[in-house]
Formats: C-alpha cells, sequence, structure tokens
C-alpha cells in the first residue's frame, strides 16, 4: 500500500491530508490534555503534515517541536508548517524510523503509527522511542486502543481488523498491551489518557 502511495507525489498528499482530517479532533485534545510543562521539545515520529506539532506548539508557547517523516513526506509537511507560521518553532526532517535513529526529545510522539505493524516492528520502535528520551521522558501513541477487556471499543477491533486486512500481520492494541511492551524495554510506568470518541493516548514514562 505504501509503496504504491510513495510512486505519485499529488496521491501521496491527498493521503496525508485526508489522514490528517481523521486525527485532527484528537491531536487538538492530546495538546490539550497532557502536561508539557515539564518537557521542551517534541519529537512526532510519522508526523505526516505536522499537524501535531503544530497543535502542540500554538498551545504550549516554550516547545519547540520535530516533525519527522521520510523524505517525500517533508515538503508536505513544510508546506503546513509554514501556512501556519510556525517554521521558527517546528523543523520537518526526514528518517527512515526502521534504519535510522530518532532525533532526541523529551516528548516522542507516534500518530496513529504503532498499530500500523506486527509485534516485531511494533518492539523495534518503541525502543527506538526510549533510546531518543532522556530519563523522565515520555512516548505518546494515539491510537483507537482496545479496551483490556476486548469488549467495550467495537471500533478499536474494526481497526485492528482492518490493519491485518491491508498489511497482513498488523494490529491495534490494548493499554494492557502497550504497558507490557514498554516496562519490557524498560519504561517505568504507563497511563491511559481519553480523547476523542473510541480515540486514546497511551503514555510511557522513562
Amino acid at each position: 500500500m505504501f509503496e504504491e502511495l510513495y510512486r505519485d507525489p499529488q496521491r501521496l498528499e491527498q493521503f496525508a491530508r485526508a489522514m490528517a482530517g481523521i486525527s485532527l479532533a484528537n491531536f487538538e485534545t492530546f495538546a490539550e490534555k497532557f502536561d508539557f510543562a515539564p518537557y521542551k521539545t517534541l519529537c512526532d515520529v510519522g508526523g505526516a503534515t505536522g499537524q501535531l506539532s503544530i497543535f502542540v506548539a500554538r498551545r504550549h508557547p516554550h516547545m519547540t517541536c520535530t516533525t519527522c517523516d521520510l523524505p517525500a513526506v517533508v515538503p508536505i509537511a513544510r508546506k503546513t508548517i509554514e501556512a501556519h507560521r510556525l517554521s521558527e518553532r517546528i523543523t520537518a526532517s526526514s528518517v527512515d524510523f526502521f534504519r535510522e535513529p530518532f532525533p532526541k526529545a523529551d516528548v516522542v510522539t507516534m500518530g496513529m503509527i504503532l498499530h500500523d505493524w506486527n509485534l516485531e516492528k511494533k518492539m523495534q520502535l518503541i525502543q527506538a522511542a526510549y533510546d531518543a528520551l532522556p530519563s523522565g521522558g515520555a512516548f505518546a501513541v494515539i491510537e483507537n486502543l482496545i479496551d483490556d477487556e476486548r469488549r467495550k471499543n467495537a471500533f478499536g477491533l474494526m481497526m485492528s481488523l482492518n490493519m491485518l486486512i491491508e498489511f497482513g500481520d498488523a494490529f491495534d492494541f490494548t493499554g494492557r498491551d502497550f504497558d507490557g511492551w514498554c516496562r519490557k524495554i524498560g519504561f517505568r510506568r504507563t497511563e491511559v489518557i481519553s480523547l476523542r470518541g473510541p480515540a486514546s493516548a497511551a503514555v510511557a514514562y522513562k
């Protein structure tokens, strides 16, 4: 799917902006609810148009943000950041997150990224986030988290089925799953912050 998208810059931008529309309310709510006071820098991995960084920078003037994605996506992010007049506080840079280390930051975020992958690659991304953070830093993923009993969030379950159909071995997950994975890597604790509708932010603290 992604290989096909990246062949056509126009289609890629259309896809990125469609995903931004889907994520807008949850990114805005995360910027409102998460306590950014102890932190100064944020790196959004797989940041697409830079939307999450834009919401954080607008609401928290003390924050400096980096939005990272593959080279073909960076011009889309830069155009969006410039339109919001935030180029002085948000940098768009390229990173292949399975081959390169993440930029160092106090907070590392992923919006609708972790569910795209199988468990092995999920663990690789969590490890990369851990390595990029200082002691006390936070790793936050915004997803349609399935409830721990797997009985209430039908949308999250259906999204997990969708990931399986699209990618073959990708899946959505519960807060308990996230906690176990993160503690195995070395994070000391996690929490779940409710956002809009079926979405939540799962946060791990180093």
